[in-house]
């Protein structure tokens, strides 16, 4: 068996971290708490997303991706691109507490030369599969990578998380189209359905419903789940797994703010915190 470094604990054979929804919960408020810590000395930066994303991440990263966190860079890893790579907190968070990177390297999150950036760099390292700060290009690279897997004879599985927003991008189109004609069934795609861009409601600016039923008319095979409900988005990572013949889409539907009542359902793309609004947050998240 495989094992990681440090504290982590033991992998199952195939790399997976063997972890149950109440514990992948658990993880999930941690990964918030360090959401607000990270951003609260800024003022101000992606945290409405990065509460209403973590549990997402926390499945990935605890219940699903094949990875070795004591060599990020293990070939047999399994691939994940953050397209949406502005959403960062919650990104390097997560990696922190899987143990891709030492929890101490949060206290430099966005500090000026450090390779924790407001958009996730390849600078930080292998945990960092591509630099995705420009929107709409996370299906691209992974459709690479997927095609380039599989005519190897490799193993590993390609994840992307894609923002809501981003399909208003003609590219994400262009590679889904591309994905279904290789039937790339070793690529999964995982939208984060918070209905916020920077100009507000996706709806506001640009309706997109439905969602599904595009993504099928272009030949994936596509189901939607609460982006909160753990045991939910496991089983449809389980299902996307065992899809043969296309690639897979989830679409999770996220609220911004979730777990700090107080910032629930506010959305604000780069949000502003203040330190008694950061307080308040994270008191609500001690709880948890």
């Amino acid at each position: 068996m495989r094992t990681g470094g440090g504290n982590t604990p033991e992998l199952a054979r195939d790399g997976r971290r063997q972890m149950g929804p109440e514990e992948i919960a658990r993880k999930a408020a941690a990964i918030r708490r360090h959401v607000i810590r990270m951003i609260a000395p800024r003022g101000q930066g992606y945290v409405a997303q990065g509460l209403g994303a973590a549990d997402l991440f926390a499945a990935l990263y605890f219940g699903e991706l094949t990875l070795e966190p004591s060599d990020p860079a293990w070939p047999g890893r399994d691939r994940f691109y953050l397209s949406t790579a502005h959403n960062s907190a919650v990104f390097h968070a997560t990696l922190a507490e899987r143990g891709l990177i030492p929890l101490s390297a949060l206290d430099d999150y966005c500090h000026d030369g450090s390779t924790l950036e407001i958009n996730v760099s390849e600078r930080l390292g292998p945990a960092v599969e591509a630099t995705l700060g420009s929107l709409g290009q996370g299906p691209s690279v992974a459709v690479g990578a997927a095609l380039a897997a599989r005519r190897r004879g490799d193993g590993y599985r390609c994840y992307v998380m894609l923002g809501d927003g981003e399909m208003q991008e003609g590219q994400v189109w262009e590679a889904a189209m591309a994905a279904a004609s290789f039937k790339l069934d070793n690529l999964c795609v995982v939208i984060d359905m918070n209905w916020m861009q920077v100009e507000g409601h996706t709806d506001a600016v640009h309706a997109m419903a439905p969602v599904a039923d595009k993504w099928r008319a272009f030949g994936w095979a596509a189901e939607e789940v609460d982006g909160h409900d753990i045991a939910g988005i496991l089983a449809a990572l389980d299902r996307a797994r065992a899809t043969k013949g296309r690639p897979s889409v989830i679409i999770a539907e996220t609220l911004v703010g979730k777990g700090a009542p107080s910032l629930e359902g506010i959305r604000s793309h780069n949000m502003r915190l203040p330190p008694d609004v950061a307080a308040k947050a994270l008191a609500e998240l001690e709880g948890v």
